[in-house]
């Protein structure tokens, strides 16, 4: 019995290596290579994020906040920051915690726990790139300029910051929905721009100005809270790059 060895088997499968065609021009030509597919872009919109940025930030301040008063007296508000004291410049991370009554709390917390939410959204490394950012710049800023023999305390700067981040960002992220949600809370929040200004004595506007300086750094400096849309720009604009080395 005679078998066509011109066709393959069932089980035998045909050769599908690459032979290379012959160029009547010379050289020889390679059948057209197949480009990589795109990694799908992933996504950063977090809700569970923004709740628990939200969440977490009134628990810690209130946290503080009662643990200094009923067991520490108060006296935890001597890890303010202080200005050009350089053995206590490690205060400006423990500064946003401390609160020095109940009212400076309160209206600390219903906006922070807002901003929290809205930049968690974002995800968990752009919420901890921004506050990072933030804190460091109203931290020093006010140690730098605060004036000698004071102390600044309380989240108001971190606040500032996060506002002023999510009002900005939208414009170096190119997307629309995050610039109407900036001017949005641009108006919403317009009274506080007064809190930048040596208006009221015993006020830190000094940490007001320099977090709202810190928030616009990291709207014009970080990627990881690009829109979906920009994050798969910015990947073909990588991958073109790469295979064009």
């Amino acid at each position: 019995m005679s078998m066509n060895p011109g066709y393959p088997q069932p089980n035998q499968r045909p050769n599908m290596q690459r032979v290379a065609q012959p160029n009547p021009y010379g050289g020889q030509h390679l059948p057209p290579q197949r480009m990589p597919q795109q990694a799908p872009v992933k996504t950063s919109g977090n809700v569970g994020a923004g709740f628990l940025y939200a969440f977490g930030y009134l628990v810690v301040i209130w946290s503080v906040h009662l643990v200094n008063v009923f067991v520490f007296r108060g006296t935890l508000t001597y890890f303010g920051v202080h200005p050009l004291d350089l053995s206590s410049i490690w205060h400006i991370f423990t500064a946003p915690l401390i609160h020095g009554s109940s009212a400076h709390i309160a209206a600390n917390s219903i906006p922070g726990a807002i901003f929290c939410f809205l930049i968690g959204l974002s995800g968990h490394r752009a919420y901890w790139e921004v506050t990072g950012i933030v804190c460091v710049v109203s931290g020093l800023g006010t140690w730098l300029v605060g004036g000698i023999g004071t102390s600044h305390i309380g989240a108001s700067g971190l606040i500032y910051g996060w506002l002023a981040y999510l009002v900005v960002r939208g414009i170096f992220n190119r997307s629309a929905g995050q610039v109407v949600l900036g001017i949005v809370l641009a108006f919403a929040y317009s009274g506080l721009i007064w809190g930048v200004l040596p208006t009221d004595e015993g006020v830190s506007w000094q940490a007001h100005l320099f977090g709202a300086i810190g928030g616009f750094i990291a709207g014009a400096t970080i990627t990881s809270d690009d829109p979906p849309a920009l994050q798969a720009k910015r990947a073909r604009e990588a991958q073109m790059r790469q295979a064009r080395r």
